[in-house]
C-alpha cells in the first residue's frame, strides 16, 4: 500500500510539473484545449475597407451580378489618406498598397474587372468615368491604370437592416389595417403621402423645366440633384444639389430650335386638349367620393348595412307568410271568383293556340 501511495504521489508531481514546464503529460487522460481559429487578417482588412464611407464605389452588372467595385487609384488613394487601417495587418502592415491590393486578388477577395464598352459613344469626348456593365479581366493583377476591382464576399448587413428586416412584415400588416384606423390617422397619412408625392413631381418638373430652358437658350446641360434617379446613389448623392459639369460636345442650333419647336406644339396641343371648368368639376367630385367612402368606412357601419340586409329579408320572409295566410280557401265565397278566373284563363290560351295554328297555315 505504501508503494501504491508514493507511485501516485510522483504521478501527480510529475504531471505538475510538466504542466508548468508547458509539455502535456502523455500518461494523462484530458484533451488539451482547442484554440479558436483566428480569421484572416486580410478579410478583416477588406471588411473595414469596404465599409468605409471614403472609399469611392459604384454599383454594376458583373456576369448578371450586382457587384460593388472601386478604382484602383481610388483604392491607393484611401490606403494613403488612411495608412491607420494597415495596423489590421499586424506583421505585414509595412506591405506597399499594391501588393496589400495582390494579396487580396489572391485570396479571391477581389477580382479584377474590366469595363464591356471600350469605345466611345458617339457625341462624348472620353468613355464614362463608372461603366455600368463590367467583365472578368483575364490578367488577375493590380493596376492604377483605367482598372477597375470588384468585393467578391458578401457585405456585413449592419443592425438597422436587420430591424428593417423586422418592421417590414409589421408594416404590411399597419398598411392592410388602414380601413379600420381612426379618422383622423387616417387624414394625416393621407394627407402626408400626397404632400410626398406632389413634392416628388414638383421636383421633377422643375428639374425638367430647367434643363429645357438652359438646353434651348444657352445650349447647356444642367441638371439640377442630378442624382436624385439614380439606384446605385448613396442617401448623400442622392440629395447632392449642385449639378455635375457637362462633359459632352455643345449641341448645335438646329437641334435646340427643333426641341424649341417640339415643346411649343406640345404646349399648344395640352392647353387645346384641357378639360374645361365642368369636366374637372366632375372628376374632383367623383374623386372625392372615392376618397370620402374610404376615409368614412368604419367596422360599425359595415355591421349596420349586415344588420339593416338581415332585417330586410326577415320583413319580406314575414310579408310572403302573410299574403299566404291572406289566400281564400276553396270552398269559402271566393271559390267562385278563383273559378271563373281560371276559365277566362283557359278561353285566353285556346284563342292565342287558334291564331298560332292559323298563322303556321298561312306560312305553309
Amino acid at each position: 500500500m505504501k508503494k501504491s501511495g508514493g507511485a501516485e504521489k510522483k504521478r501527480v508531481r510529475r504531471s505538475s510539473a510538466a504542466t508548468q514546464n508547458g509539455v502535456r503529460d502523455p500518461n494523462s487522460d484530458t484533451p488539451p484545449r482547442k484554440q479558436a481559429p483566428k480569421k484572416d487578417v486580410f478579410q478583416l482588412f477588406a471588411e473595414k475597407v469596404r465599409d468605409h464611407k471614403d472609399l469611392v464605389s459604384r454599383w454594376a452588372v458583373l456576369q448578371e451580378t450586382r457587384v460593388e467595385y472601386f478604382r484602383g487609384k481610388d483604392f491607393v488613394k484611401f490606403l494613403r489618406s488612411h495608412p491607420e487601417l494597415k495596423d489590421i495587418l499586424e506583421s505585414d502592415k509595412n506591405l506597399e498598397n499594391e501588393d496589400i491590393a495582390n494579396v487580396l486578388l489572391s485570396k479571391n477577395l477581389l477580382v479584377r474587372c474590366d469595363r464591356v464598352v471600350k469605345t466611345v459613344r458617339p457625341g462624348k469626348k472620353k468613355l464614362s468615368t463608372w461603366p455600368a456593365h463590367l467583365e472578368i479581366f483575364p490578367d488577375q493583377v493590380f493596376s492604377e491604370n483605367d482598372a477597375f476591382f470588384a468585393w467578391t464576399f458578401v457585405k456585413r448587413r449592419p443592425l438597422w437592416q436587420t430591424l428593417l428586416s423586422f418592421f417590414w412584415p409589421v408594416l404590411t400588416l399597419a398598411i392592410c389595417l388602414f380601413p379600420v384606423y381612426p379618422h383622423r390617422c387616417k387624414l394625416l397619412i393621407l394627407y402626408s403621402c400626397a404632400g410626398v408625392l406632389l413634392l416628388i413631381l414638383s421636383l421633377l418638373l422643375l428639374r425638367a423645366a430647367i434643363f429645357g430652358a438652359l438646353y434651348i437658350i444657352l445650349g447647356k446641360r444642367v441638371w439640377f440633384f442630378p442624382n436624385i434617379l439614380a439606384e446605385e446613389a448613396t442617401l448623400r448623392e442622392l440629395f447632392q444639389f449642385w449639378p455635375k459639369k457637362d462633359e459632352e460636345e455643345r449641341p448645335k442650333w438646329t437641334t435646340r430650335l427643333l426641341y424649341a419647336i417640339v415643346a411649343v406644339l406640345v404646349i399648344l396641343l395640352l392647353r387645346h386638349h384641357a378639360p374645361d371648368e365642368a369636366a374637372r368639376a366632375r372628376y374632383q367630385e367623383r374623386v372625392s367620393n372615392i376618397i370620402d367612402d374610404v376615409l368614412e368606412w368604419s367596422p360599425r357601419l359595415a355591421l349596420s348595412g349586415m344588420m339593416e340586409k338581415q332585417q330586410n329579408v326577415v320583413n319580406m320572409t314575414m310579408a310572403n307568410d302573410t299574403s299566404q295566410e291572406d289566400v281564400p280557401p276553396p270552398d269559402g265565397a271566393g271559390a267562385e271568383t278563383s273559378t271563373e278566373h281560371y276559365k277566362a284563363e283557359e278561353l285566353y290560351e285556346d284563342v292565342e293556340d287558334s291564331a298560332q295554328d292559323k298563322q303556321n297555315d298561312y306560312k305553309a
